[in-house]
């Protein structure tokens, strides 16, 4: 009920002050003949309610032009001071609520000002010019309490309102932040998956497309070897299989853990996927330079899934039989080259830049804190150069990276 007619009164602010400039004109009727006990009094009642009135009528600009209802009400104020009457919140009511507005809707400093000179000039009009009969003692202290509480009242909400504007607002910029940070997240999963699967599907079936083409030609004149290279293209279709469904299972997952439900595979496989691409016609030499050193999974990761992109990008595109993978292990770095010595591949192929295959390596290196080049050699084919830290990197480190 309090709160509905909170709602009423302030989508009625003109009705409010109204209802306000009528009950404080109501006041000035006791307040205009109030005397000290044992004193009579010593001017008529009407003028009091006069200047009253007219203060009261002032108040219907407070929220419009704060600063001059408070000039209006003071000097209402202080005529009814000068025309001897006691100085009491019935008289001076008027400037009490023009003082708690300015105080509401401007800084403190501008409401402090007009309240020190309210003060001093109301009692210098009460001491000088005021009524003898008042003792001094409430001609100093009495104006100097009332106009003092409605600035102190209007001060202390105008306070507590901007807080709880400033409360509401951080609670707003941490819910967007919020809501961007889990968008940002699903975007990251998203293109993390999409690398996988990019990876998964064109380096088997590449391989696959291969030993199947290989199988067709020699069906007829050798199918010994045709029989032998259909067996390795059902172990490579088993592998997608199983690769794929590791994969894919990450998106059954109800939480946002990026452990995979398999062994990921690293550079302890990195034989058997040089292997894998003989049956396509492609022999892949490795080697390694200096001490090797352990990775973490995900720089492991990273690292195979980068050798084999490039290998298959070498199968498809390079139209050669060999390619080179060379390691290089530093204090800090691990440094991996793959070249092939093939011809040039169409400006459109993702060997140049073009497709999602060099795209997918580059965004793999940069988010284990890497770098990635690609592109043709002087001396003809291809090349690969990946830099990846042998060390975990922070956020903080992969997002300086990234800028």
């Amino acid at each position: 009920m309090i709160h509905r007619l909170q709602r009423v009164l302030r989508c009625h602010p003109r009705t409010v002050d109204l209802i306000l400039a009528a009950a404080l004109l109501a006041c000035a009727f006791p307040g205009s003949v109030l005397t000290i006990p044992g004193r009579d009094l010593e001017v008529p009642w009407w003028p009091g309610v006069l200047v009253s009135g007219l203060s009261s009528l002032a108040l219907l600009w407070r929220r419009t032009l704060p600063r001059t209802t408070v000039v209006v009400t003071l000097c209402c104020a202080m005529a009814v001071a000068a025309l001897g009457y006691v100085v009491t919140v019935l008289v001076i009511g008027p400037l009490m609520v023009a003082l708690y507005t300015l105080a509401l809707r401007s800084e403190r400093t501008t409401a402090n000002l007009f309240t020190a000179f309210g003060i001093t000039l109301l009692v210098g009009t009460a001491v000088i010019v005021g009524s003898d009969s008042e003792p001094l003692i409430l001609k100093l202290l009495g104006p100097a309490f009332w106009l003092l509480l409605p600035t102190s009242l209007g001060t202390t909400t105008r306070l507590r309102a901007a807080y709880l504007e400033a409360v509401q607002a951080r609670a707003e910029h941490a819910e967007r932040t919020r809501e961007q940070e889990a968008r940002h997240r699903v975007t990251e999963e998203r293109m993390r998956i999409a690398r996988d699967l990019h990876d998964v599907v064109a380096h088997h079936l590449v391989l696959a497309n291969l030993q199947a083409g290989t199988v067709v030609r020699l069906m007829r004149s050798r199918p010994e070897e045709a029989e032998r290279i259909a067996g390795e293209l059902a172990g490579t279709t088993l592998s997608a299989v199983r690769e794929l469904k590791a994969t894919v299972g990450l998106l059954r997952h109800a939480d946002d853990s990026e452990t995979p439900s398999g062994p990921a595979p690293g550079l302890d496989r990195l034989a058997e996927l040089a292997a894998s691409f003989e049956p396509a016609g492609l022999v892949v030499s490795v080697s390694t330079e200096g001490r090797p050193q352990p990775l973490s999974a995900g720089t492991d990761l990273t690292a195979y899934r980068i050798v084999q992109e490039a290998l298959t990008n070498v199968t498809k595109h390079a139209g050669t039989g060999s390619a080179e993978v060379r390691l290089s292990y530093s204090h800090d770095r691990l440094g991996i080259t793959v070249t092939d010595r093939g011809g040039t591949a169409p400006p459109s192929s993702p060997a140049t830049g073009g497709g999602y295959g060099v795209i997918g390596m580059r965004e793999r290196a940069l988010s284990a804190g890497g770098r990635l080049r690609a592109g043709h050699r002087p001396e003809g084919g291809f090349e690969v150069v990946t830099e990846l830290p042998l060390l975990p990197r922070s956020p903080a480190h992969t997002q300086n990276v990234l800028a």
